[in-house]
């Protein structure tokens, strides 16, 4: 009886990471991502990656891994209860069996066309209507083409940039395909005139836009940052 409960209950466990896995599929995320990030949830594993942002920065997918956190913490209560007390007398093999149909059931109607449509249609509704743009992860508002990049370019005395102008380094920038995003000096953000900004030492310049123009552009300076981050990350810690 312990053994067909369980067998049961693993139904109802693989039923659930489906049904999210085709929810998570129809908020925008990738299949694949999906289902790892599903499966991350349920066992409280692996949910450390940088795509868990896609999760946490959208209110519907909150909402999903909410329920999977829960449903893997009373699962692996329940599978370790069954496995060490072999069932006990008043859990009924019958009751459990109605809910895996019932998840089972869920899943076989997800997988239809008709009802995937609307439920994406509905998911689309209700972001057009309640979710700010803030509210979105930056994967989602600016990296929405295989081009697209995101660079946080910090600034030394060695940097070819430093004491320099964008507007001197780049003249003709208006016509290409990356854009200056603010300067970060300190506790300060410089939004206003930034191609005619000098740069000074310490400064942190986020760019947007193709990432093989940002590395035409900005090589030197990419290279001089890479260079002084990892002598950082090596450096003794008695030199810090």
């Amino acid at each position: 009886m312990s053994l067909i409960f369980l067998l049961i209950y693993f139904v109802i466990i693989a039923a659930v990471i489906e049904i999210h896995v085709i929810l998570f599929h129809l908020t925008g995320l990738k299949l694949e991502v999906s289902r790892f990030q599903v499966i991350s949830l349920m066992t409280g594993t692996g949910f450390t990656t940088g795509e868990s942002e896609l999760i946490l920065g959208h209110p519907i997918r909150r909402k999903l891994a909410g329920f999977l956190i829960l449903f893997g913490a009373f699962s692996l209560a329940v599978i370790i209860s069954s496995i060490s007390s072999f069932l006990s007398d008043d859990l009924k093999t019958n009751s459990v069996l109605y809910i895996a149909g019932g998840f089972v059931l869920s899943f076989l109607i997800l997988k239809t066309k008709i009802i995937q449509k609307k439920l994406s249609k509905l998911f689309n509704k209700n972001m057009k209507r309640h979710i700010q743009l803030s509210d979105l992860p930056i994967r989602e508002v600016f990296l929405t083409d295989k081009e697209d990049y995101v660079m946080n370019l910090h600034i030394y005395e060695e940097s070819p940039l430093y004491d320099k102008t964008l507007n001197a380094v780049v003249p003709e920038y208006e016509e290409r395909e990356f854009v200056v995003l603010f300067i970060k000096r300190g506790d300060v953000k410089i939004r206003r005139n930034i191609y005619n900004t000098q740069i000074h030492e310490g400064d942190q310049i986020f760019l947007f836009g193709s990432e093989k123009t940002i590395h035409e552009i900005f090589q030197d300076d990419i290279n001089m940052m890479e260079n002084k981050l990892e002598s950082q990350r090596h450096m003794p810690i008695n030199e810090h």
